[in-house]
């Protein structure tokens, strides 16, 4: 039988609630488990003691059969010490496809190649404004 630790959702409607629970793998999400270790409740403060709950002994007593924590879990238990830390694959899905970054990068070359032209009329007129203003002065 493959067990898995993992969440099973309760309460209503965006409300979540969920019961952290051993369960066959074959089960449904928030169908039949076989113990219930603990309690995670997301809408608490990341810094409450109330938002994760669990009895540590029995989730070391599943892990130690074979049991699987799922990723979620897994992030809870080692936030509690009791597995280390996994390398993840940091994900990158946010970033825009290849064509995208190009289409970005040229309307900065030309966003930069208008403020330069912007730029230098300026540069070469404040010189002449300066020569105007240092004519008036010495008069």
């Amino acid at each position: 039988m493959a067990m898995k630790i993992r969440l099973a959702r309760g309460g209503s409607k965006k409300r979540p609630f969920y019961r952290i629970v051993a369960a066959d793998s074959r089960m449904a999400r928030d169908g039949r488990f076989i113990e219930k270790l603990g309690t995670y409740n997301p809408l608490l403060p990341k810094d409450s003691e109330e938002r994760v709950k669990m009895d540590m002994e029995r989730v070391q007593h599943w892990l130690d059969k074979g049991a699987q924590p799922t990723d979620r879990v897994s992030r809870f238990l080692e936030a509690a010490g009791v597995l280390e830390k996994k390398e993840r694959a940091n994900m990158q899905k946010a970033q825009p496809g290849k064509k995208a970054q190009e289409r970005a990068e040229e309307k900065a070359a030309k966003a930069a190649a208008a403020a330069e032209a912007a730029n230098a009329p300026a540069e070469e007129e404040a010189p002449a404004e300066e020569e105007a203003a240092a004519e008036e002065t010495a008069e």
